[in-house]
């Protein structure tokens, strides 16, 4: 797929969701704010698989101080459902807030790009300890929750029953690990063990992270 092409579907996706209200931002102020990473996706390849190694070429994301995970879960919705997502009722009340990126990983930026994402069905039934270390052995970073939010927004069917995955970008200093899953026909925010191996989680990874002015890993 063009990259212009695939950039403009994600934006229009976020307009048509609410983002910019949600942001407290006009259409217009919010489609300013992601534009210029537009001139980056042009150089990516937008191409995505899926089945057995799902992969796309960037998410358009939206950091949590414009819009938090407790208002865009529920915008979520499966490949041809209705229903909304939901947080898991163990995160106590205001509790994702403590839920942030690892040191190693700065955000900064009010929208940015995650270039070369990855599910991560190949981690599937392993530790996300473990998941996590080969991921930066790689060097990669494993998907924080916004991230994470992010590209099941932008891409439904990333949520597959049996695939599913960690987000082990962010973190709130104690063992648990955020994760996206399907409860319900919904799609479904909750937390794991970071010594805890799931069948149906896996941990999605990222190559790079990219702003309009600066990117890194």
């Amino acid at each position: 797929m063009d990259a212009d092409i695939e950039f403009q579907r994600q934006v229009v996706n976020l307009v048509g969701l609410g983002y910019p209200a949600l942001a407290g931002m006009g259409a217009t102020e919010f489609r300013d704010l992601v534009e210029p990473l537009r001139v980056t996706a042009r150089s990516v390849d937008a191409q995505r698989a899926g089945g057995s190694a799902y992969h796309v070429g960037f998410v358009i994301v939206v950091a949590r101080e414009l819009v938090a995970p407790e208002v865009s879960v529920p915008l979520l919705t499966l490949p041809g459902k209705k229903k909304g997502g939901v947080v898991d009722r163990n995160y106590k009340q205001g509790e994702l807030a403590r839920f942030v990126p690892l040191e190693d990983l700065p955000i900064t930026s009010a929208a940015y790009l995650i270039v070369d994402v990855e599910r991560g069905e190949e981690f599937c039934d392993v530790k996300p300890v473990d998941a996590t270390a080969t991921i930066k052995a790689r060097g990669r970073t494993p998907l924080t929750i916004e991230e994470g939010i992010a590209l099941a927004t932008h891409f439904p069917d990333a949520l597959e029953k049996n695939k599913c995955f960690m987000l082990a970008g962010s973190r709130c200093g104690d063992k648990r690990v955020p994760a996206l899953w399907i409860s319900e026909n919904a799609p479904k925010l909750g937390w794991c063990w970071n010594g805890n191996p799931h069948t149906w989680l896996g941990t999605a990874s990222c190559g790079s992270r990219v702003t309009a002015r600066t990117s890194g890993t």
